[in-house]
């Protein structure tokens, strides 16, 4: 079994689907989403945010193995806060 090490280098250059993809793009990407469905509220800002849940939960699982302790306790107190977010914009449309 390779080292963390290893498998940290392996993901470095990307050969991934996402390689392709500027990172300044998919910065813009999470931020539109976040921030458009925080401000638009309702369901729509449910389905905005739930979906970044998803990507979010996608690329902490397609990584999670190269990730270090510290790395994979930071990422998911970034997801868990995004549940809080999304959990309380819900609120806001059932009871809105």
């Amino acid at each position: 079994m390779p080292s963390s090490a290893d498998r940290r280098a392996r993901l470095i250059p990307g050969d991934g689907p996402l390689s392709r993809v500027p990172p300044a793009l998919a910065f813009l990407v999470v931020i539109a989403l976040f921030l458009l469905g925080v401000w638009l509220g309702g369901w729509v800002g449910v389905l905005l945010l739930g979906t970044l849940i998803l990507l979010v939960m996608g690329l902490l699982l397609v990584t999670w193995r190269s990730l270090g302790t510290g790395d994979r306790t930071m990422r998911l107190v970034a997801l868990l806060m995004l549940v809080a977010i999304t959990t309380n914009v819900a609120y806001g449309a059932l009871t809105g």
